[in-house]
C-alpha cells in the first residue's frame, strides 16, 4: 500500500490564521492517522511579500498547537532550478511555449474583451509562433482549448470544468520563478504528495493543476476541498469577527488543546462528541467526516472549551504556560512549584490564562493594595483584636496547611462570637486585598505562614493608620 503522504504550504506573508491552522491540522490527522508523512512546505516565492518575521510566526504557532512535521520545512525560493528543469520538460513535450507579449499588450486585450463582454483571458497570440527564449520572455502551459477537466473530490465529489474557461497561463515568469499553479503541482511530484487537503476556495485552481499533471505525465494526487471557515454573519472569516491569527489566541490566554479540539471541530466531527484528545482525534479522524458546509467560527464556544481545559489541565503544566503572563505583568516568577499550587486555586475559575494571571496577582505581590470599598467595610477597628489573635494562633502552626488554619480559625471565630461572613471577609481582604479569592483556607495555604502572617500585621497597621 502506497505511503500517505500530505502537505501544509503556508505563504510567510502573514500570521497563521484560524483557517490555515485547521487545513495544517486535517493535513496533520489525516497523515497521522494513516501512519504516514506530513510535509511542511514554505510558498515564498513572493520575494516582496515575503518576511523572516512571518515565516517565525507561522512556525511557532504550528509548534504551540502541537503540529509537527515529518519532512522540511522545504522552501520554494531554494528550489527555482527544479522549476526550471519540469518548465523545460513541458517546452520540449509541445506543452507549453514562450510568450513574448508585453504587460501593456496584455493589458491593452483586456480592456478590448471587457469592452466587448468577453472573459479578459489571454487569447493565445504566442501561442503557434515557436518562439524562443528572449528578454523578458514567460512560458506558457498549452491549455486544451475544449473538452472537460473533472475534479474528483473526497469531500465535493465530482466537480466539472470547461477546458475552454481556461487560457494559457503563466508557468515561469520572465524572472525565472515560477507562478502558483506550477510550483504547487512541481512540488507535490517531487515530493511524492498522496492527498492534498485544502480550503475551497482553491477549487478553481485543481483544474489546471489536473492538466499540468496530465502534460508531465504523473497521476494525480486525491484532492479534498474543505468548506471555508465563516463568521457568525456567514461571510468569510475576518478580523471584524474577532482575531483570525492562531498566536493572538495564544497572547490572550487560550491553550493549545482546547484551540486544536476547536479547530477540528470547525467541518469534522465524530458523533455528537465534543471533546478530544489528540490521540481521539488521531484515532477517529478520517475525510468522510467532513462535512460539505461551512464551520461557523463561534468564539463563544472556543471559550467554552479554553475553560474546561484549564479546569480539567495538568496544574504544572499549566504553571509553565502561565509563566509569561505573569512575568509580563512584571512578577519575575522562578519557582514553578509555588505556582502551580496557585493554579491549583483558580483553574476553576479561570476561563483564559489571562483570567488567571490577573486573578493570581494577590500571590506575588510583595505588598497589597485593599480595595477601598472592601477595607471600608470588613477591615474595621474591631478586627484589630481578631487579627492580632489570629496571628498569634498560626504562629506556631505546624504544618501550616488548610486543615490547620481552619482549625484556628474557627476556634477563634467561637470564642469572639463574629459571624462567619464578617470574620472570613475581613481576613480575606487583609490576604488579598479583596472579597473575591479562592478558598481562603486555600488561599493561606499557597501563601505560606510568614506571607499570611506579614499581610495579617500590615491589616492590623491599616486599621491602626484608620485610612
Amino acid at each position: 500500500m502506497q505511503e500517505v503522504r500530505t502537505r501544509f504550504p503556508p505563504s510567510p506573508t502573514g500570521y497563521l490564521h484560524i483557517g490555515g491552522a485547521r487545513t495544517a491540522l486535517f493535513n496533520w490527522l489525516f497523515a497521522r492517522h494513516h501512519k504516514g508523512k506530513f510535509i511542511l512546505r514554505i510558498e515564498d516565492t513572493d520575494v516582496a511579500r515575503s518576511s523572516k518575521e512571518a515565516l517565525e510566526g507561522i512556525l511557532e504557532g504550528l509548534r504551540w498547537l502541537g503540529i509537527d512535521w515529518d519532512e522540511g520545512p522545504y522552501f520554494q525560493s531554494q528550489r527555482i532550478g527544479i522549476y526550471g528543469e519540469y518548465a523545460d520538460r513541458l517546452l520540449r513535450t509541445g506543452k507549453a511555449y514562450w510568450c513574448h507579449c508585453t504587460p501593456e499588450d496584455l493589458e491593452e486585450r483586456r480592456k478590448l474583451a471587457l469592452a466587448r463582454g468577453d472573459k479578459p483571458k489571454y487569447n493565445g497570440r504566442c501561442r503557434d509562433l515557436n518562439l524562443e527564449r528572449a528578454h523578458n520572455a514567460v512560458i506558457r502551459f498549452r491549455s486544451p482549448l475544449s473538452g472537460k477537466t473533472v475534479v474528483e473530490d473526497l469531500i465535493k465529489g465530482s466537480v466539472s470544468f470547461d477546458n475552454e474557461e481556461l487560457d494559457d497561463l503563466i508557468i515561469l515568469r520572465s524572472d525565472g520563478y515560477p507562478t502558483y499553479n506550477f510550483a504547487v503541482v512541481v512540488d507535490d511530484i517531487t515530493m511524492n504528495i498522496t492527498h492534498v487537503i485544502r480550503g475551497d476556495d482553491h477549487l478553481n485552481n485543481t483544474p489546471r493543476q489536473i492538466l499540468i499533471y496530465e502534460a508531465l505525465g504523473f497521476p494525480t494526487p486525491k484532492f479534498a476541498h474543505v468548506p471555508m471557515i465563516l463568521g457568525s454573519d456567514r461571510t468569510r472569516l475576518s478580523k471584524r469577527h474577532g482575531a483570525t491569527s492562531v498566536l493572538a489566541y495564544k497572547e490572550m490566554g487560550y491553550v493549545p488543546q482546547a484551540m486544536i479540539n476547536y479547530l477540528v471541530r470547525l467541518g469534522w466531527s465524530y458523533g455528537d462528541q465534543e471533546i478530544f484528545s489528540m490521540d481521539e482525534m488521531i484515532d477517529k479522524f478520517s475525510l468522510d467526516n467532513i462535512g460539505k458546509s461551512s464551520g461557523i467560527f463561534n468564539p463563544q464556544k472556543l471559550l467554552w472549551l479554553n475553560s474546561h481545559y484549564i479546569k480539567e489541565g495538568s496544574p504544572y503544566h499549566l504553571a509553565k504556560e502561565l509563566l509569561p503572563f505573569l512575568r509580563k505583568k512584571g512578577y519575575p516568577v522562578e519557582d514553578l512549584n509555588y505556582v502551580t499550587k496557585v493554579v491549583m486555586t483558580l483553574q476553576t475559575r479561570s476561563k483564559t490564562l489571562v483570567d488567571m494571571a490577573n486573578a493570581a496577582e494577590f500571590y506575588f505581590k510583595e505588598e497589597i493594595t485593599f480595595e477601598k470599598k472592601a477595607a471600608k467595610r470588613f477591615l474595621s477597628p474591631e478586627m484589630r483584636e481578631v487579627f492580632q489573635m489570629l496571628i498569634n494562633g498560626l504562629h506556631g502552626l505546624y504544618p501550616f496547611d488548610k486543615v490547620m488554619a481552619e482549625k484556628v480559625f474557627r476556634d477563634i471565630q467561637t470564642k469572639t462570637n463574629l459571624s462567619m461572613t464578617a470574620f472570613a471577609q475581613g481576613v480575606r481582604v487583609a490576604l488579598t486585598g479583596t472579597t473575591v479569592s479562592p478558598g481562603l483556607f486555600e488561599v493561606m495555604e499557597v501563601l505560606g505562614k510568614e506571607r499570611v502572617l506579614h499581610r495579617l500585621e500590615k491589616a492590623i497597621e491599616y486599621i491602626e493608620a484608620g485610612d
